[in-house]
């Protein structure tokens, strides 16, 4: 049986059922999804998975993540238990490449105030917005994370806006053209947009904090679209309620759903999105597609081309899973 946590597009949907039995949890919450994947052999994941349901479903063959990345899924209990990891990288890369440049512009335009005063206040109170509207061209573009959406995002600012690039990132090798490598320090204090789309690790956690936001030049925005907790969040609300950040976009948070009494709701200059930046029609189809070939491989007994953790590898030949 293969369990997805969520409904998946029509036609991966369709391919699915044609490899075997085929359910969707009726809820995306940890108790649905551990009391609804009993006796799956392959679980399609867009929710995090409890430890518990790796370690109890000894029928279990793969995790299998409709999308990019992993901290939904207890990859070391998977490997301990013989259990393979699969991923589908790079498939909404495009998507949250347009969905950076889309907030972005919008930050620098104030769309967010024009629109509020303009419902509020009439035309003329939103209209009073406008002569502070800033162009995207042109301007310096920090990405931190250099994996797929920073290469697609790269391209697009560089070739399509005429942007500089510089970034910083683990693999200073290979970059696209147009992307300059540089220190973390360095790439706060030369970007007007700063674009976070690197991983969240020990590494990576707070690395946005007060003293990052300090260096940040007055009146630069930032996008997140990595994960909350990269970013101090009492922090950045203070940064922007002053005014030395003139807007942020943020599609990720440190807890999901974002409260609704959260204290980012009362800022202006702020958009909210849920976690949706990688998220559009053709993007839910390419990731089911990826998710639905790596299901073919493994059903045909094969491993799956993204493998995330051959450790699990020598457990299934010899046969402890």
């Amino acid at each position: 049986m293969i369990f997805s946590t969520h409904p998946l597009h029509p036609e991966v949907t369709a391919a699915l059922q044609l490899l075997g039995p085929f359910r969707v949890a009726s809820t995306p919450t940890p108790q649905a999804i551990t009391a609804e994947c009993k006796g799956a052999e392959i679980i399609v994941v867009r929710a995090p998975i409890p430890a518990e349901v790796v370690q109890r479903e000894v029928g279990l063959r793969a995790l299998i993540r409709h999308g990019a990345g992993l901290d939904m899924i207890p990859v070391m209990d998977a490997t301990a238990a013989g259990v393979l990891v699969a991923n589908v990288p790079g498939a909404n890369a495009l998507t949250v490449a347009e969905h950076v440049l889309w907030t972005a512009m919008a930050l620098l335009r104030r769309y967010p105030q024009v629109d509020r005063d303009l419902r509020l206040s009439g035309w003329d109170a939103g209209r009073a917005h406008s002569d502070h509207g800033r162009e995207v061209s042109g301007k310096v573009l920090g990405i931190f994370g250099m994996g797929n959406i920073g290469r697609a995002l790269t391209r697009m600012a560089v070739h399509g806006f005429g942007m500089r690039v510089v970034c910083h990132t683990r693999r200073s090798g290979n970059l696209p053209d147009g992307a300059t490598p540089v220190s973390f320090a360095d790439m706060l204090t030369a970007c007007d947009i700063l674009v976070l789309c690197a991983p969240l690790t020990d590494q990576t956690r707070g690395i946005v904090d007060a003293a990052a936001l300090a260096r940040m030049k007055p009146g630069a925005v930032l996008v997140n679209v990595a994960r909350g907790p990269l970013v101090d969040q009492a922090a950045l609300i203070v940064a922007l309620a002053s005014g030395h950040l003139s807007g942020a976009a943020l599609d990720v948070f440190d807890t999901q759903p974002l409260p609704p009494d959260h204290p980012i709701f009362t800022l202006p200059n702020v958009i909210l999105t849920p976690h949706m930046a990688g998220i559009t029609e053709e993007s839910m189809l390419r990731m089911g597609q990826g998710v639905v070939a790596e299901a073919r491989r493994m059903i045909a007994g094969g491993l799956p081309e993204n493998l995330i953790n051959p450790g699990a590898v020598p457990l299934i030949a010899a046969g402890l899973r």
